[in-house]
């Protein structure tokens, strides 16, 4: 049976969540917000996303990597070469399962009708980059919480959403 997909996004107003392969923020607040969320946990994400996070197995982090380069699985994670492969691996591993990008796999996760639950750290600013986050306001979310912080650079607020 599929679980519940947990989708793991920080974005700006315009929906910007990269930048040359890096977040472009330094928001300490969501960095421990995010890796709380994913410990222990079970992470979907596409190969950049993989390549750019050194540390992803980290506090016990069981990645599946959408990929073609299957030399990937001789570095001790799971590799699949569509999300539908890598999201049956991760529905058969124990844990929760939570897509953590790139864009590319949070489009397709979003396409599927599948019940999953938003963590959104949304950015209250206007930023520049080269990757973004899908458009999510018009699916059908019901809001769980939310909680507004700052820093001594951003204001931002964490939802949770949820979709059945």
């Amino acid at each position: 049976m599929p679980k519940l997909l947990h989708l793991q996004v920080a974005c700006a107003e315009n929906r910007v969540i990269g930048r040359n392969g890096r977040l472009p923020w330094r928001i300490p607040e969501d960095y421990r917000f995010f890796q709380e969320q994913t410990a222990g946990q079970i992470v979907v994400l596409g190969r950049v996303c993989f390549e750019s996070w050194t540390r992803v197995q980290l506090d016990g982090r069981r990645p599946v990597v959408v990929t073609r380069n299957r030399a990937l699985a001789n570095t001790g994670v799971h590799v699949a070469g569509s999300l539908a492969a890598a999201l049956a691996i991760a529905d058969a591993l124990p844990g929760e399962v939570h897509v953590c990008g790139g864009e590319r796999i949070y489009a397709e996760t979003l396409a599927l009708e599948r019940p999953m639950r938003l963590h959104l750290t949304l950015v209250h600013a206007t930023v520049s980059g080269d990757t973004r986050f899908p458009e999510w306001r018009q699916l059908d979310w019901r809001e769980v919480s939310r909680r507004e912080s700052s820093d001594a650079s951003y204001r931002y607020t964490f939802f949770t959403l949820n979709r059945p």
